[in-house]
C-alpha cells in the first residue's frame, strides 16, 4: 500500500503467522494456550487507511506429517519481550506491539474478536460475574467468559522490519493530489523502482496457496477472478462481512490501469460477486458495498466487497472508489482514470509522499 509506505508483501518477504488465543481475560493473554490459524506465510499488507487497526496475512495449509503447527503456535510469543506500544484503540479493542521474538524483531497485532449473537446464552449461562459497583437500578460487574468466547485474534510479523514497525506506528496522514503527469512520473516511477512481488497472488490464483478459503471462482482469463474473505474478517457473523475479489488479469495494477475495455471484467466480478454472497451469507446487494481502493494496498487489481454498515478499514471517500461509479466514468469517457486528478492520503513516513514533497507538490 502506497498509503502504508508502499509496504506490500515483497518487502523483506517476512514470515507471518496468524493465531487465535482462548484467554481467560486479556491480562493473562501471553500465558493462554494459543490455536494456529496459519502453520506459516508470506506477509499480506492491511488494505486501509492509516486509521486501520486490522492487518491481513496469509495462510498456508498446516503440516499435517510432522506436527509442527500446534508446536510453532504455542512457541511462538513465549519468548516475546515487548520493547514499545506501536498504537492501541480502546474503541476497536486492538494494539500494535513491537518487541524481539528471541532475537529477531516482531510486532504483535491483538484484537479482541467480536461478541457474537448466536453464542449469547452460552456467554450469559456459562460465566462469572463479579461485582465492582451497585447504585440504586445500576450495577457493574468484571464478567469471566468461557475461553472459547474470550478470544484474541493475535497476528504475529517476525521478523519485522524497520519499515513494519514505522507502519503500525501512530502517524499523521496527508492527503495528496495527483494529476495524470504526477502518475506518470511521481507515482508510476516510484511503483517501478520498488519492484513489487506478487507473487503471493499468483499463488493464490493458480491455488498454490489459500486454495481452501476461495468461495468462488471463475476462471475465465479476462473477465474471471475468485472471491474469497478478507483475514480482516473472521467469518464468524456477517455484520463484518468482508470479501475480496482478485482478478486472473495480470496486468492490470490500479484504477489508473482501467480503460472502457475493461468493462465487461468488472461488471462480471459486480454481478458474479454479488450472486455468491447471496448465496453463500444470504447478504443482499442492497446491503453490500463494493469498492476498489486508489492507492491499493498491492499492484494487481481486486475488488472489496464489505457489508454496509461496517466501517471497514479504507472505506472512506479519500480512498475508495465505488464500483459502480467506476463502471459509470468509464462508460462515460474510455480513458477516464487515466486523465483525471485523484486524491488519496499518505502516511508521514510513506517514501511516496517524500517524492511528492521533492518534486513540489506538497
Amino acid at each position: 500500500m502506497i498509503e502504508n509506505t508502499l509496504e506490500t508483501y515483497a518487502h523483506a518477504r517476512c514470515s507471518v503467522r496468524r493465531i487465535e488465543w482462548d484467554i481467560l481475560s486479556t491480562q493473562t493473554i501471553f500465558g493462554s494456550t494459543s490455536r494456529n490459524m496459519a502453520d506459516s506465510a508470506a506477509k499480506r499488507q492491511t488494505d486501509s487507511g492509516p486509521d486501520d487497526l486490522n492487518v491481513e496475512v496469509k495462510k498456508l495449509k498446516p503440516d499435517h506429517e510432522n506436527g509442527r503447527q500446534e508446536a510453532e503456535s504455542e512457541n511462538i510469543l513465549s519468548a516475546f519481550k515487548t520493547s514499545a506500544v506501536l498504537n492501541d484503540s480502546a474503541r476497536e479493542k486492538t494494539i500494535f506491539i513491537h518487541g524481539k521474538v528471541t532475537d529477531q524483531d516482531a510486532v504483535v497485532i491483538l484484537e479482541k474478536t467480536p461478541i457474537r449473537q448466536d453464542s449469547l446464552d452460552e456467554l450469559f449461562s456459562g460465566s462469572s460475574l463479579k461485582l465492582e459497583m451497585r447504585n440504586d437500578i445500576y450495577s457493574t460487574y468484571r464478567l469471566q467468559a468461557p475461553p472459547h468466547l474470550n478470544e484474541i485474534k493475535t497476528t504475529v510479523v517476525c521478523p519485522a522490519t524497520e519499515k513494519h514497525v514505522k507502519k503500525y506506528q501512530r502517524q499523521e496522514s496527508f492527503l495528496v493530489e495527483e494529476t495524470a503527469e504526477d502518475y506518470q512520473s511521481i507515482t508510476l516511477a516510484y511503483i517501478q523502482k520498488q519492484s513489487f512481488s506478487m507473487q503471493w497472488v499468483y499463488n493464490i490464483l493458480e491455488k498454490k496457496a489459500e486454495a481452501d478459503r476461495i468461495v468462488y471462482e471463475d476462471p475465465d482469463p479476462q473477465v474471471g477472478f475468485v472471491l474469497l474473505p478478507d483475514f480482516k474478517w473472521d467469518q464468524k457473523q456477517v455484520d463484518d462481512l468482508y470479501l475480496l475479489a482478485i482478478v486472473h488479469q495480470r496486468n492490470i495494477k490500479s484504477l489508473r490501469d482501467l480503460r472502457s475495455e475493461h468493462l465487461p471484467l468488472l461488471q462480471n466480478v459486480f454481478q458474479k460477486g454479488k450472486e455468491q454472497i447471496l448465496q453463500h451469507y444470504k447478504l443482499p446487494a442492497s446491503q453490500l458495498r463494493v469498492y476498489l481502493h486508489y492507492q491499493p494496498s498491492y499492484y494487481h487489481l481486486h475488488v472489496h466487497f464489505t457489508k454496509l454498515g461496517y466501517e471497514a478499514p479504507g472505506c472512506g471517500v479519500e480512498r475508495a472508489h465505488l464500483l459502480t461509479d467506476v463502471i459509470q466514468n468509464l462508460q462515460s469517457d474510455p480513458r477516464y482514470y487515466e486523465t483525471r486528478t485523484l486524491c488519496f492520503p499518505l502516511r508521514a513516513d510513506d517514501g511516496l509522499l517524500g517524492k511528492f514533497k521533492e518534486a513540489g507538490k506538497l
